[in-house]
Order: structure tokens, then C-alpha cells, then sequence
């Protein structure tokens, strides 16, 4: 892996459920912890518009060509907006890793979408085909999948962009920007 590698970090703003949109914040960090840009969109809080947004967001930034990996806080935004990572994949041809602190109930999942999503099945599929991985770190582990990168250095890059506690930083960073967008400071883990 090339030595201060820009990775994008992905993380989505507080949000109510009557709220319409949510905030998408991107931290490009070059590794492991220099933060050189930062890009922003919306989605639909509980929508289908995640990973349309998401190419615009990379593809139309002056940043494109420096973005050598995506890595998203989970796989879905502002709720149940769920982001189809390898269509994300298929149109930005950058690699794509997914992290979450915990691995998903995906009974729970299922149940809710079933309850709450006409399009269930398709939310579902995307969601529970991931080949999510337990991922070892200095603290508990994370959960993550990679596409378009060999597991070894999607493990690599985790390890690298993290630099205290268990999250990457460029995720970490996206967090706290989007939850300072919307609260006026930043809040929460991410």
C-alpha cells in the first residue's frame, strides 16, 4: 500500500425521522490522519438515493483523482437509505470498504425493514450480502467489508488511518463534522 494514501471517509449527520434529508460528509484524510478536504450532499432520511449521491459526491469533486479508497461508516445513511456498495464500486472503480463497531443483528434488521420498506427485499439483499468480516484492532474489533482491494490491505489501511480508539480516522473525522454541521459542535461516537 503506497505510503499516505488519501482515503475518503463517509458518515452521515444527526437526523430525526421527520426529517426529509440528512447531511453526507466526506473527510478525504491522507493517511494516516491529515485531514485535506472535506466535501458534503444530502440524502433522503429512509430513501434510495445513498449511492446515486454518493458517486456525484466523489465524481463531480476537484478531489476525485486523489481518492484512492472509500470507507463508510456501515453500509446504509440517514436510516435505512442503503447504499448498494457495489454499484458504488461499479461507477467510481475506487475500492470500497465498509466498517461498523458492531456486527449486525440482521434478524432485527430484516424485521424492521419488513415493518417499515415496500422495497424490503431489495434493502435486505444488500445488506445481508456483504461478506462482512471481524477486522482485529488494538481495542474490540470492527466489522468491515472491502471491495476492489485484496482483505489483507483493506485490513492494512484500517490499521493505518486508525490512530486512537477503534474507528479510522477519516470515518472518525466525517462524523464529527457532519454531527458540528447539524448540532453546532461535534457529538457522539462515531
Amino acid at each position: 500500500m503506497k505510503a499516505q494514501i488519501r482515503v475518503l471517509g463517509i458518515d452521515d449527520s444527526p437526523f430525526k425521522f421527520g426529517d426529509e434529508q440528512a447531511i453526507v460528509v466526506g473527510a478525504l484524510v491522507r493517511a494516516p490522519n491529515y485531514l485535506e478536504g472535506v466535501m458534503k450532499t444530502e440524502v433522503t432520511v429512509d430513501g434510495a438515493d445513498s449511492t446515486e449521491r454518493l458517486v456525484e459526491l466523489v465524481s463531480k469533486s476537484r478531489y476525485r483523482d486523489q481518492v484512492k479508497a472509500v470507507m463508510l461508516d456501515g453500509i446504509a445513511l440517514a436510516g435505512f437509505n442503503v447504499v448498494d456498495i457495489q454499484s458504488l464500486f461499479d461507477e467510481l472503480r475506487i475500492p470500497i470498504i465498509t466498517v461498523t463497531r458492531d456486527r449486525p443483528d440482521l434478524e432485527k434488521m430484516k424485521s424492521a425493514l419488513k415493518g417499515h420498506f415496500e422495497d424490503w427485499q431489495r434493502r435486505y439483499s444488500l445488506i445481508s450480502g456483504l461478506d462482512l468480516r471481524p477486522m482485529t484492532t488494538e481495542h474490540k474489533p470492527l466489522y468491515a467489508c472491502a471491495l476492489g482491494i485484496p482483505w489483507g490491505e483493506a485490513v492494512e489501511l484500517v490499521r493505518t488511518t486508525t490512530v486512537r480508539g477503534v474507528v479510522p480516522e477519516p470515518v472518525r473525522m466525517a462524523h464529527l463534522i457532519a454531527s458540528a454541521l447539524v448540532r453546532g459542535e461535534s457529538y457522539g461516537r462515531s
